[in-house]
């Protein structure tokens, strides 16, 4: 079973956790810029975190046989402070670095008109840099935010194909599988999608536009939710194409529209697994211990 985790937060992971996401079968993976739990108060403070994101983490994971990409952006939730505002400003500079997949993630956490301002600057980045887009749903009002999101996705005049619509559930599904964005889930230990709750999106959904990934930070979270997730696929009675497709061909063919996947035909196995990309490539090695 191979595996991309299209939404992990690499940077408050250990190595152990590297070596166990390998492992199981993680070959690839993205981490969104996000939130790191205590409130930044200057721009320079995200310009590091940035610098770290497409530099460091990158060279972490190729040292246990992961490819690492990540998206850039201000999250929903430090753009209601005023003091951060100028971080829209170095997104450009980011937004042109190779193993830059996406602008993300963006969205609402508590629906302010901050947030509202950001986003709308993010989808209109997106469109200048021909980048897809990461979107967070808020954890509250969900089904708001989802409507409001979608609205502003389509007032954007970016394609709904290059939007992907993260932390759905059974509330949210429907409305974004009729927009035509692709429908992401993340699996947690206890809140948002468990691996029952998915298996059951996907019987009656179908695979088409679905992304499953961990999400895993800083907080009660499991790195191998997507090998478990696929698990729970197989045990379901799913085929070994279907599992294949969720955890592997969708994260691929979404984040191969920004054309900076790094990965070659011995990560994506060649053949119709690996089309519809086209992106830098980079030799892989075995794992190995970090320096």
């Amino acid at each position: 079973m191979r595996i991309f985790d299209p939404h992990i937060h690499m940077t408050s992971r250990t190595t152990d956790d590297y070596r166990a996401m390998y492992a199981a079968g993680v070959r690839a993976l993205t981490e969104p810029a996000f939130w790191l739990g205590q409130p930044r108060t200057s721009v320079g403070s995200f310009r590091d975190y940035f610098d770290t994101l497409v530099g460091w983490e990158r060279y972490r994971a190729a040292q246990f046989g992961i490819r690492h990409h990540c998206t850039i952006a201000l999250n929903p939730k430090e753009a209601n402070d005023p003091r951060l505002a100028g971080v829209l400003d170095l997104l450009p500079r980011y937004l042109a670095k190779d193993g830059v997949v996406a602008v993300g993630e963006t969205g609402f956490d508590a629906m302010t008109d901050a947030e509202e301002k950001v986003f709308v600057r993010h989808l209109e980045l997106a469109v200048e840099h021909g980048l897809p887009v990461l979107v967070h749903t808020p954890h509250r009002d969900k089904a708001a935010g989802t409507r409001r999101t979608l609205d502003l996705v389509a007032a954007s005049g970016l394609p709904p194909e290059r939007v992907l619509v993260d932390h759905l559930n059974e509330m949210t599904v429907e409305l974004v599988a009729d927009s035509g964005c692709w429908m992401g889930f993340s699996i947690y230990p206890d809140t948002k999608m468990d691996e029952d709750r998915m298996v059951r999106i996907l019987t009656e959904y179908g695979t088409d536009r679905m992304i499953v990934n961990s999400a895993a930070d800083w907080g009660h979270s499991d790195p191998l939710k997507t090998a478990k997730t696929g698990e729970a696929m197989r045990a379901a009675g799913l085929s070994a194409d279907e599992i294949d497709q969720v955890l592997w061909r969708n994260p691929v063919e979404f984040y191969a529209q920004s054309g900076r996947l790094l990965l070659d035909d011995t990560d994506t196995g060649g053949g119709a697994a690996g089309d519809g990309w086209k992106g830098n490539s980079i030799r892989r090695g075995e794992p190995k211990d970090a320096a």
